[in-house]
């Protein structure tokens, strides 16, 4: 662990969170007032921007291709939207973890908690990982941490070492809020599942997230629970 995370250290500094790439990609990152959040960040925003999105899947790919990583993992849903075009620049596998009752031949994770309730465990394929992969788990947007968490377990159940956690947006004060704030502390959860060395990265931070959208008449929060 202490060669990789000087690996990571290495490489920090190519694109530092919230620089100047990520001030760029912070435009095309609306937020919406939405399942009565908000601050709900839209990734539609960069993904209707062909020459952004390529901006993201290059700045990931030059990270891992210098890290190492053998296997690819996107979360459900948005996770399979990242995953994949940074796996095939980087020519690894990519593989889905699933919310459960989605594909055969799965094992589950435990039931988690995250920033809109509780939540099933995360399924994987039982041959997806095999003992010793370095595995990269790719998600759009990290807050609490328990979607992550669960991720992380179904790697460690198949044998596999996670080498970080990526997403584009990090939400900074779920990560150790003080006891007065009532808020999720992320890192006292991931300490206490025995998941306390794995990295967690992102591209941004909600300090540069400043992008309010325009909201159209008569605009409703319908989100619902997924």
């Amino acid at each position: 662990m202490a060669e990789e995370s000087k690996e990571l250290a290495k490489v920090a500094t190519k694109y530092d969170q919230d620089g100047e790439e990520a001030r760029d990609i912070a435009k095309y990152l609306p937020y919406f007032p939405f399942k009565g959040i908000d601050r709900f960040y839209d990734i539609g925003g960069f993904l209707s921007r062909p020459e952004v999105f390529q901006r993201i899947v290059d700045i990931f790919a030059d990270r891992y291709r210098e890290i190492g990583i053998d296997v690819i993992a996107g979360l459900d849903a948005r996770g399979f939207i990242l995953g994949p075009p940074i796996a095939l620049a980087l020519k690894k596998p990519f593989i889905m973890m699933r919310k459960k009752g989605k594909m055969p031949n799965s094992i589950s994770s435990d039931d988690y908690k995250c920033e809109y309730g509780n939540r099933q465990g995360l399924t994987v394929q039982r041959n997806s990982v095999k003992k010793g992969d370095r595995v990269l788990i790719i998600d759009d947007l990290v807050a609490t941490g328990g979607t992550l968490s669960s991720a992380i377990s179904l790697v460690k159940m198949l044998g596999g070492a996670v080498v970080e956690c990526a997403c584009v947006v990090e939400l900074k004060l779920f990560i150790d809020p003080s006891e007065e704030s009532k808020l999720p502390n992320r890192t006292k959860m991931l300490q206490d599942l025995g998941h306390g060395e794995v990295p967690i990265w992102g591209l941004i931070s909600e300090d540069i997230l400043t992008e309010e959208a325009t909201l159209p008449e008569g605009y409703v929060d319908d989100g619902e629970e997924h």
